[in-house]
């Protein structure tokens, strides 16, 4: 490893992985504001953490990966933000001064649904992750990490909320409408959580198909398959409970052994 490179905080678990000229100073070139044409093609991100030293250098990297970053430091300071700006990204520690971060997440979740969260926390319990996800979380990453890790987890992302998806679809009975955030059964209106919305999208997209659980969590929760946890059981229930009414046909089934099924009956 070259000694001349500037280590980042302690939070940034290695830096052998990052190019020595993303660690270097930052150059007056680097930190000027961009042309204000070029400023709004960019994507914005706010990062949300009480190490004052972490922010400062994400602010930094990412920056200088043509992104266009803004740093708080509590949870409270946020609300004045999220209304004066159009953040493509959210990353949020949990451990925040004035409101922490699941309270954060859930005001984000009702003023903001559509928004990518990406936790970054040094809690690294099971249910810390699990709560996390309930409360609305896109992804989760325990400090202290890699840089590439965290880089390559934004760009995936973001790259879901590119990707054009049509703003109504229609399976197994139900009909979605992605940017009103809306599902129907017949002439009943489903109200559905953030990550209920989500799970129930997947299924509909592969409705007909068996869908494991740990292909779920893989893919709704972007997470590894943990057998211990029944977050997918769990989350299937609230499902049910909201779309399959008693005396209605079931559209949500149970494949014992192996997974679930949305019925194209």
């Amino acid at each position: 490893m070259n000694r001349d490179i500037p280590l980042g905080p302690r939070n940034v678990r290695s830096q052998d992985d990052i190019p020595p000229d993303t660690l270097s100073t930052p150059t007056k070139e680097d930190t000027r504001f961009r042309d204000a044409s070029v400023s709004s093609t960019l994507p914005r991100m706010l990062i949300v953490d009480d190490d004052i030293s972490l922010g400062r250098f994400l602010s930094r990297e990412f920056s200088r990966k043509d992104f266009i970053v803004d740093v708080r430091n509590d949870g409270e300071s946020i609300s004045a933000d999220l209304k004066a700006s159009a953040y493509d990204l959210l990353i949020l520690d949990l451990n925040l001064p004035r409101m922490d971060g699941m309270a954060v997440m859930r005001q984000v979740r009702v003023s903001h649904p559509g928004m990518p969260i990406l936790v970054l926390t040094a809690r690294n319990r099971t249910q810390d992750l699990v709560a996390a996800l309930e409360q609305g979380a896109d992804d989760f990453l325990i400090k202290p990490f890699s840089l590439l890790e965290l880089s390559a987890r934004i760009k995936a992302l973001l790259r879901r909320i590119s990707t054009p998806a049509a703003s109504s679809s229609k399976a197994g009975g139900l009909v979605m409408n992605r940017e009103d955030h809306w599902v129907m059964r017949g002439e009943r209106r489903i109200d559905l959580t953030s990550r209920e919305f989500t799970l129930l999208e997947y299924l509909m997209n592969n409705v007909g198909k068996t869908v494991s659980r740990k292909t779920l969590m893989q893919d709704v929760w972007n997470i590894p398959f943990d057998p211990s946890t029944n977050i997918v059981d769990v989350y299937m229930k609230y499902l049910r409970d909201k779309i399959d009414l008693e005396g209605e046909p079931k559209l949500i089934r149970t494949v014992r052994g192996v997974g679930y099924v949305l019925s194209n009956d």
